[in-house]
Formats: structure tokens, C-alpha cells, sequence
């Protein structure tokens, strides 16, 4: 089986071939261009399928919202504009042909740390993966609870905080998201730096740099801490680009478990082992099911 995989962020759109023995091969970046809305996406997603021959399966991985059953996006941010409502899964197959399967892109990463990764024989874990958003899933039971649980970049910690793109006031991710972090990086330093160049020893050693790093990560902690609160979990994956770099673990480690009451201090919080994989393994695994 050829199954051509797709991960669907606010920054970049990934993609894969993947075989029947789940090994990826042909691996490519392309910016999203979210700003251009939810259809110009999925249409750079068509011109690419159309790039490709002998394809048995569509998988999408996607930001937002989505019913999988039904291949929608029932509900966006303004991340990516004019995505709510959606029909890719209709839209895909229509112009291709090829049975397509779509789902929540931290909902697919979570299946891609359990069938592949960090979570592999692990029933019961909360996956979190931090990029433009912060979105997260929740693994109970060895499956996924409810396609829209887990929207955890949209829990308040900043009670009247800042504005965030959902509509409220003090999310988590308008503090604790890579996107987060790279505005309070630009502030002190006063130029632009992406979520790789912030950590090279000579960004990373500035003081100044150093401490919006830092304060970046006790935001980490204070929403780590409300959902460990909520579901006691002995897993937490945590996922995205930015979480590659070792510093952020280690420095929760060192934090987190001192601020928990004694009997929530059992979870272990580790890093995705599939990495930027972890969206397209786990939506092929599931598109393989078709």
C-alpha cells in the first residue's frame, strides 16, 4: 500500500510517502500560507496529490476541529481563515478519486506516539504539541476521547489576557505557544528569530534572550500543571518542532515536580520520539484502515 500523508500546521504543511510497513520516504516542507485561507490550502495539498502516481490512500493530518468520520473541519481559529466547515475528505476524493481519511493533527501525532513512538504500549497518556498553537489529545483506554476533547491551547490561564485568535481572553498557547515565544524573543532582542535560530549558542546564550526563554517555559508549567490537576496522567508526550531542543524538558523537569502536591508527582512528561513524524505516521495508520 502507497499512502500519501499529509501534516497540516498554521506554519508549514509536511508530506510523505508511506509504505505498508509504515516507513516514510520522499519527505518534503512547504510554508502553509495560512493567511490565504482554509480552500487555497487544501488546493496546494491537490496540486501535489496530482504530482504523484499509483497512490492508494489520502491521509491528512490538519489544524483544527475535525469530525474524521466525515473528513470535516467543524471548527477553526483564525490561524488559518475560512477553514471552519471544510468538507476535505469530499473535496480530496472528489477531484481524485483516491479514499482520503482527515483528523486533528495532535489527535494523529498522539496515535503516531502510541502505535510508534513514546506512548508505544502506554493505554492511557495526554499528547501536547506546541507550534503557531498549542493543541493537545487525549489517549484513554488505548484510543482517542472525543474528537474536539483536549483543546488545551484554549484553556485560560491569564484570566483577561491577552486576546486570543478563538475569541477569549489569557489562553495558554498566547503564552506558552512556539508562536508565543518567538514575539518575546523579538521584543528583548530586537529582530526576528524562528523557534531553531533562538536556541543556537549565540542567541541562547544572551541574557536577555535567555530569560524570555525561561519565563517562556514557567508558562509551559502553569498549563502543565491545570491539566495534570484534571487528569492525574502517568504520560505527558509533548510534541512540535521547538520541543526538539533538550533545555525545554530538562528545565520543566526541574521546575514542575517541586510545584506539584505530592501524589500528582508520578506523571513522566517526555518528548515525542517520532518528532515532525509523529502527525503523518499516525494519520497513515489510520487512513491504512480504509
Amino acid at each position: 500500500m502507497k499512502i500519501l500523508a499529509f501534516d497540516i500546521g498554521g506554519t508549514n504543511i509536511k508530506y510523505a510517502i508511506c509504505n505498508e510497513n509504515f516507513q516514510l520516504s520522499d519527505k518534503h516542507t512547504i510554508p502553509t500560507e495560512a493567511k490565504n485561507g482554509g480552500q487555497y490550502i487544501i488546493n496546494k495539498v491537490i496540486d501535489i496529490i496530482e504530482q504523484y502516481d499509483d497512490i492508494d490512500r489520502i491521509a491528512i493530518s490538519t489544524a483544527g476541529q475535525v469530525d474524521s468520520v466525515n473528513g470535516i473541519v467543524v471548527y477553526s481559529t483564525d490561524n488559518i481563515p475560512y477553514y471552519t466547515g471544510m468538507m476535505v475528505k469530499k473535496i480530496i476524493e472528489n477531484k481524485t478519486g483516491i479514499p482520503t481519511y482527515v483528523e486533528n493533527d495532535v489527535n494523529a501525532a498522539a496515535t503516531g506516539e502510541a502505535k510508534f513512538g513514546a506512548a508505544k504500549n502506554t493505554s492511557d497518556f495526554i499528547c501536547l504539541t506546541f507550534g503557531t498553537g498549542i493543541g493537545g489529545a487525549i489517549y484513554l483506554n488505548d484510543k482517542l476521547t472525543g474528537s474536539s476533547a483536549g483543546e488545551f491551547g484554549h484553556i485560560i490561564t491569564h484570566a483577561g489576557g491577552r486576546p486570543c485568535t478563538c475569541g477569549g481572553d489569557g489562553c495558554f498557547e498566547q503564552y506558552a505557544s512556539a508562536k508565543a515565544l518567538v514575539n518575546s524573543v523579538e521584543k528583548v532582542a530586537g529582530k526576528s528569530l524562528n523557534g531553531f535560530e533562538i536556541f543556537k549558542k549565540e542567541n541562547f546564550n544572551n541574557t536577555e534572550i535567555r530569560h524570555a526563554i525561561d519565563s517562556w517555559i514557567d508558562e509551559i508549567i502553569i498549563g502543565l500543571k491545570s491539566i495534570i490537576y484534571t487528569f492525574n496522567p502517568s504520560l505527558i508526550v509533548l510534541g512540535g518542532g521547538i520541543m526538539n531542543e533538550e533545555y525545554i524538558i530538562e528545565l520543566i523537569d526541574r521546575k514542575i515536580y517541586k510545584q506539584l502536591m505530592g501524589n500528582y508527582k508520578n506523571v513522566n512528561i517526555v518528548n515525542t520520539e517520532l518528532g515532525n513524524n509523529a502527525g503523518i505516521l499516525g494519520v497513515a495508520y489510520e487512513a491504512a484502515k480504509l
